[in-house]
């Protein structure tokens, strides 16, 4: 099938940035909808919180910033593997957030917060969130039964994006005043053997391990957050050159156009999303698969 070459131009930036371009579209549409019915009696948006990984989810805070100037968009990632944090490596237990590099689709200049999460509290966590004496015990401290038989909605990526979101909430002294949103992005479907796995690794859950892992939630301190100055976020952007630019081939001209013509980069793209539905709508009519 011919096309332009505007079109197919346009093709090949979905490509790449689909996935942040469908949150940015779909996902921050929703939660800036959903923040409706919160942002009332002096109430505001105070940041978006989510993992690195592929860079995805990161889409929906570009939508925000735009919409909420005042908002953060805090990233996080694991504590034994902070490349982020520290240009680091290593190895890690909180699954499906990707490590070791930073994707090309992350904006990094749209970048405020990294947050590193020690991995041992979400897998604590996890148990607490799940086992019915964690649940009790939880019960017993006050949080709602309602809440607490949902807490299966958060998956150990997940759990982590709330550490995440309460260290952000701590470094910047947030009130009741303060809404932060993140994102449940896998939940305890894919980790019932997980359950299995910590229970013949350290026992049967009992009350008193209930009782530490409150402590440990409690505890969260703002440790190992870091707010990002405009060179903190260029040094994370120039992470990129290793993996991109020399790795994968990719163009140092695209690279210097992410952060040097940053809003014609990134949101020229993002706001082409009605001309790629057509563009998709009239393929699906030529090829006539549906």
């Amino acid at each position: 099938l011919r096309k332009s070459g505007e079109d197919l131009r346009i093709f090949n930036q979905f490509d790449e940035m689909g996935n942040p371009l469908w949150h940015y579209t779909v996902t921050g549409y929703a939660v800036e909808t959903l923040l409706e019915s919160y942002l009332s009696d002096g109430r505001q948006l105070a940041g978006y919180v989510s993992s690195s990984g592929s860079g995805g989810t990161l889409g929906a805070g570009y939508y925000l910033k735009r919409r909420f100037p005042r908002s953060k968009l805090v990233v996080a990632e694991a504590l034994q593997c902070p490349t982020l944090l520290n240009n680091g490596f290593g190895a890690h237990r909180i699954e499906g957030i990707g490590d070791k590099q930073v994707p090309w689709v992350h904006n990094c200049k749209e970048t405020d917060f990294v947050v590193a999460v020690d991995d041992e509290v979400p897998m604590r966590s996890l148990r607490l969130f799940n086992e019915t004496v964690g649940r009790q015990a939880l019960e017993d401290t006050g949080v709602d039964r309602d809440l607490v038989e949902k807490l299966d909605l958060l998956g150990i990526s997940g759990i982590g994006n709330m550490v995440a979101a309460i260290k952000f909430a701590k470094y910047s002294e947030l009130t009741e005043k303060d809404i932060i949103v993140s994102i449940a992005t896998d939940s305890m479907q894919l980790y019932e053997s997980r359950l299995g796995e910590l229970e013949q690794e350290r026992g049967a859950y009992d009350d008193s391990q209930a009782q530490r892992d409150l402590e440990l939630i409690n505890s969260i301190t703002m440790d190992q957050t870091k707010e990002l100055s405009y060179y903190g976020k260029k040094a994370i952007h120039n992470l990129k050159y290793y993996t991109w630019i020399e790795q994968q081939g990719r163009s140092v001209d695209e690279l210097n156009d992410q952060w040097y013509d940053h809003d014609n980069y990134w949101y020229s793209m993002f706001e082409q999303v009605d001309k790629i539905d057509l563009l998709i709508t009239d393929l699906n009519d030529r090829v006539g698969l549906l």
